[in-house]
C-alpha cells in the first residue's frame, strides 16, 4: 500500500512538471519588408504581422514586395490595403530584394493595370480587407487575373473582420484615395483621366487597428495627418499598445506632428515609423538630422526601426521583447 502511495505521488508530481513547462511564445511578430535588407530605405512600407496562432496578414504592400513569389512573403493569409496610391497598392516592384540603391531602389517590374497588391492576394488566396468604395472596384479586379472576387472583403469605419485569432477594424485616415489611370482597364476612359490630369476616387482612406488572439492591439496609421479619432477611437476604445505611425511629411504626419500623435493622443508603449521618404538609415544605424532621427528624439516611448527583413516581437502589452 505504502509503495502505491509513493508511486501516485511520483506520478502526480510528474503531471506537475509538465503542466508547470514552459508556456508558448505569445508575441504578436512583425517583419518589414523593404527594399533592401537591413536598412530603412526611401519607400518602405510594407510589414508582415504573424499572430501567435500563425495567421499573417501583410499590410500594404507597396513597391518593396518583390511580387507575389517573394520568397520573404511565405504564406499569406490577408492582405490589407490603407488606400489606392501607386506607392501602398503597388503600381511597379523591384525584381528583388537589394535591387537598386536605398535611396532609389529598382522599381523596375511593372504592375499595373492589376497591383502588386492585387497579384498577391490571387496567388496566396488572400482575403483582401479594404475600406470605403474600394471592395467592388478591387473585386472585378481580383476577378480580371483569375482570382476569386469573394476574397475581397469591406469593412467600413466601425466594422471589422476576422482572419483566424486577429480582428481587423478600420479607423479614420486624414488623406485622399485617387486612383491612377494606370490601374484602369479601360484604356479609352484611363486616357481622357490622364488627359484632364484626374483620378477615379475610391472614397476616404483608411488605417487599422490589428487587435491579435494574445491581446495586443496595434494601430497602422496609414497616410494621415493628425485626426481626433487618434484619440476617441484608437487609444480610448481599441486601447491601441503598439503604432506603426507614418512620418513622412507632405503627404502624411511629418516627424514632429507624428509624435505629438504618439505622445499625446495614442500613447501606445512602442512604436515603429514608417513611411519615412528617405534614406533613414546607413548601415542598420538611424542617420542623424533625418526625419526618422527627429521622430524617434520626439517621441516619449520606445521607436524601434523597421530594418528590412528584421523580425521584431511584442508581447500583450506592446513592449518589444526580441529582435527590437
Amino acid at each position: 500500500m505504502r509503495g502505491l502511495y509513493f508511486a501516485l505521488a511520483a506520478l502526480t508530481a510528474g503531471v506537475v512538471c509538465v503542466t508547470a513547462g514552459p508556456a508558448v511564445a505569445q508575441n504578436v511578430k512583425v517583419t518589414p519588408l523593404g527594399s533592401h535588407d537591413g536598412e530603412f530605405c526611401r519607400l518602405d512600407r510594407a510589414m508582415v504581422f504573424e499572430d501567435p496562432d500563425g495567421t499573417r496578414i501583410l499590410y500594404d504592400a507597396g513597391r518593396t514586395v518583390a511580387g507575389a513569389g517573394d520568397s520573404r512573403l511565405g504564406r499569406i493569409d490577408a492582405v490589407l490595403l490603407s488606400h489606392a496610391h501607386g506607392d501602398h497598392l503597388g503600381d511597379r516592384h523591384i525584381p528583388a530584394a537589394n535591387a537598386g540603391e536605398c535611396g532609389s531602389p529598382d522599381f523596375s517590374v511593372a504592375a499595373t493595370p492589376s497591383s502588386n497588391s492585387v497579384q498577391i492576394v490571387v496567388a496566396k488566396s488572400a482575403k483582401f480587407i479594404v475600406g470605403a468604395e474600394m471592395a467592388s472596384f478591387f473585386a472585378a479586379k481580383v476577378k480580371s487575373i483569375g482570382g476569386d472576387p469573394k476574397l475581397v472583403e469591406l469593412a467600413r469605419y466601425g466594422a471589422s473582420r476576422k482572419v483566424g485569432g486577429v480582428t481587423v477594424a478600420t479607423v479614420p485616415a486624414v488623406h485622399s484615395n485617387g486612383l491612377s489611370p494606370a490601374f484602369i482597364d479601360d484604356k479609352a476612359h484611363a486616357a481622357m483621366l490622364e488627359k484632364e490630369g484626374l483620378t477615379a476616387y475610391l472614397g476616404p482612406p483608411s488605417g487599422y487597428v490589428l487587435t491579435f488572439s494574445n491581446g495586443l492591439a496595434v494601430y497602422l496609421s496609414g497616410d494621415t495627418g493628425i485626426t481626433a479619432e487618434q484619440d476617441l477611437v484608437v487609444r480610448q476604445y481599441y486601447g491601441a499598445k503598439l503604432a506603426v505611425m507614418n512620418i513622412g511629411d507632405v503627404f502624411t504626419t511629418g516627424p514632429r506632428e507624428a509624435a505629438h500623435v504618439i505622445n499625446t493622443m495614442v500613447k501606445p508603449a512602442s512604436v515603429i515609423p514608417s513611411h519615412a521618404n528617405e534614406v533613414a538609415t546607413n548601415g542598420g544605424k538611424v542617420v542623424a538630422g533625418s526625419r526618422t532621427d527627429t521622430f524617434i528624439k520626439a517621441v516619449k516611448v520606445p521607436a524601434h526601426l523597421p530594418l528590412s527583413g528584421r523580425t521584431m516581437e511584442f508581447n500583450s502589452g506592446g513592449k518589444c521583447v526580441s529582435g527590437c
